[in-house]
């Protein structure tokens, strides 16, 4: 079952409410891609081609639960609507369960290691189920698709404001907590209290926000999916949204690295990096959206792409550049990166409306389903990809706390699986895109009716 949605701007209010959740989505998208890799692998001793692929294989178990997740959405029924009470009981469950991961019940080794993707698992779990009604909020807020536009940007911005806070923060939290499996475990707590400010905060901002009607939906989760695999247009853009996702993650799982051996400021560099790469996102925001108001979506979306690539791929040059030029380069892909999420993000819900308006039935759940499992793939991907390179050039792993020396082979593999690797993932997905809509056709000429409801005689 789904619910339609209203025509009309949103008040501001809901416009901020919803945008909390982005404190979630971000701070569970931004930690374990930038920590649990380096957790694994310099703190918990797992070697490098065994840590990715306990990043990877947990959360590819979302590729089959977030559709489940949308089905049981979309047939919710409750007085606060199908989506919202997931927000509150799915952010509450993440936020206990991502503490865990780092609680480390036993020390160090292979039975840490798998422990670490056992709880990583229920966590994604967990926050498939935050996600997925989340994200299928927009296409039943509103019908205006200006409106959805506006609410990403909303989103965007919080979005970009909780990856710095966290992946900013968190890395200093584990810091200030003695390094190690001590700092990490305050991490996990100063994380899960952003989950819950986040996840209350979105149940509680969206009170006032429109429910509509409900409506009929497709029989079974089969047919709803069979629905989603023949939408030529979604299929292309969730191809291309996957592929960029995992391109975005290894930026992310490679900061600790690129600031330890190719900066070589491990305390501080993983901060800056941050700060450079998601401050831009703050200050462009306004501006990616009048770009997008006058070119559209999709070719707005490609550019953004590709100056993220061309950011990535000049930062190559990193060991010879200095420090201030290596932060403007990151800054550079931050300005892509702001872009390529907010105009990804608003096509979807366009996607969706124009299923509903095709088939009549509403299926936000099911499609966002579908497209958090390949968002959540892709971001798992990347970790996965980047813990792989390091095993590829030869990353030796720790037990201490801090990372062993490297040789060159490994820090090269550092320093491409930060540049060239996410400068292709962003750059070739582009090809993929839907063609833009075909412009609505001209409105009938208006014809003149006199007073007597005839048409005037022509002039002779």
């Amino acid at each position: 079952m789904e619910a339609t949605g209203p025509t009309g701007r949103l008040p501001r209010r809901v416009h901020a409410g919803y945008a909390l959740g982005s404190l979630v989505t971000g701070a569970f998208g931004t930690v374990p891609g930038l920590l649990l890799l380096p957790y694994l692998t310099d703190t918990l001793g797992v070697a490098a081609g065994v840590a990715a692929l306990l990043v990877l294989l947990p959360k590819a178990w979302d590729v089959l639960v977030n559709p489940v997740a949308g089905r049981i959405s979309d047939r919710t029924r409750s007085r606060w609507g199908a989506r919202r009470p997931y927000l509150l009981a799915g952010g509450l469950a993440l936020a206990v369960l991502f503490a865990g991961i780092f609680a480390a019940p036993f020390g160090t080794g292979p039975g840490a290691g798998a422990y670490v993707a056992l709880a990583f698992l229920a966590t994604a779990t967990a926050f498939a189920f935050f996600q997925v009604p989340y994200v299928a909020m927009p296409a039943e807020l509103t019908d205006d698709r200006l409106e959805r536009t506006r609410l990403m940007s909303w989103r965007i911005a919080v979005l970009a404001l909780a990856i710095l806070v966290s992946g900013a923060v968190a890395p200093a939290v584990v810091a200030a907590g003695g390094e190690g499996v001590a700092g990490h475990r305050w991490m996990g707590l100063f994380v899960a209290a952003l989950i819950v400010l986040g996840a209350v905060g979105a149940f509680l901002g969206t009170r006032a926000a429109p429910t509509g009607t409900v409506g009929e939906s497709e029989p079974s989760l089969r047919a709803q999916l069979a629905v989603v695999a023949a939408n030529r247009p979604f299929r292309a853009l969730l191809a291309c949204f996957v592929v960029q996702s995992a391109g975005v993650a290894t930026v992310l799982a490679g900061v600790s690295y690129f600031a330890g051996q190719v900066l070589r400021d491990p305390e501080t560099g993983p901060t800056l990096l941050f700060v450079c790469f998601v401050g831009p996102a703050l200050l462009v925001m306004p501006l990616w959206t009048r770009v997008g108001a006058r070119v559209g979506k999709r070719a707005a979306l490609v550019a953004a792409s590709l100056i993220f690539a061309a950011g990535a791929t000049a930062l190559v040059a990193a060991p010879v550049l200095p420090a201030a030029g290596v932060y403007l380069l990151v800054a550079v892909i931050g300005v892509g990166y702001a872009g390529q999420q907010v105009f990804a993000l608003a096509m979807l819900p366009d996607c969706i409306a124009d299923e509903t308006a095709r088939t009549g039935r509403r299926q936000a759940g099911v499609f966002t389903g579908v497209w958090t499992a390949g968002e959540t793939f892709g971001l798992a991907l990347g970790p996965g990809l980047y813990g792989l390179v390091l095993h590829l050039t030869g990353y030796v792993s720790s037990t201490t706390g801090t990372p062993a020396p490297q040789s060159a082979t490994a820090r090269l593999g550092v320093l491409l699986g930060f540049t060239l690797l996410p400068a292709l993932l962003l750059a070739l997905p582009t090809l993929l895109l839907p063609p833009p809509p075909p412009p609505p056709p001209p409105p009938p000429p208006a014809q003149f009716h006199g007073k007597s409801g005839h048409e005037p005689k022509n002039s002779p």
